[in-house]
């Protein structure tokens, strides 16, 4: 495993670590998920959607609605459970974010040309000693990351396809966001964009 790039304390990315076969295998899986399992531009709780269309993996699934944001069992729309987490994030998981506790979701967010992520924090997790743990898949996204107040400083940095990145100690809970994806920049997801992967362990371990 190669030495991460510390952008911040607490913010560690290692580019390029997963191989483009890797990235195929995970970008099919997905999309074999979201069939099933459709992403939806989740409304927020004043009422705006947001831009970036959203589904899961695993035992749990972000959603979000007028009522809040808030970590379910079920897909809101079919009322199925989550389809699975392939092993390979579970494995991934283990080598970075916790060897003996596992994840339980696994948010995928698909990023067209105009999709954005504000910035905000992830705060829905019962324990936030358990970091996040993000994964590229396609298009370059410029991101965004502060500190725990939305006046701190902010610094970009692009991350592209394969590249994964660690938000734990001081960042969990850094504000973060994306300003934009690169349109063109990644052949890698049918029909362009961007996929992301954000393991997370939202229960108590």
């Amino acid at each position: 495993m190669m030495t991460p790039v510390s952008l911040v304390p607490g913010f560690d990315l290692w580019p390029s670590l997963l191989s483009p076969e890797a990235q195929r295998g995970l970008v099919e899986t997905v999309l074999a998920a979201a069939a099933i399992s459709p992403p939806a531009n989740y409304a927020t709780p004043y009422g705006k959607a947001m831009s970036v269309a959203m589904t899961s993996l695993g035992p749990l699934g972000w959603t979000s609605d007028a009522v809040g944001y808030r970590y379910a069992d079920r897909h809101p729309g079919t009322g199925a459970p989550w389809p699975a987490m392939p092993q390979a994030l579970f494995d991934l998981w283990a080598a970075l974010g916790d060897p003996e506790v596992p994840p339980d979701a696994c948010l995928v967010n698909f990023y067209d040309a105009e999709a954005r992520m504000g910035l905000h924090q992830d705060r829905d997790e019962t324990d936030p000693r358990f970091p996040v743990l993000s994964i590229s898949l396609g298009d370059t996204a410029v991101f965004r990351i502060g500190g725990t107040s939305r006046k701190d400083p902010t610094r970009s940095v692009r991350l592209s396809s394969g590249d994964v990145c660690r938000l734990s100690g001081r960042a969990r809970l850094a504000f973060h966001g994306v300003d934009r994806i690169l349109p063109g920049s990644s052949r890698l997801v049918p029909g362009g964009g961007r996929i992301n992967l954000t393991l997370r362990r939202a229960r108590a371990g």
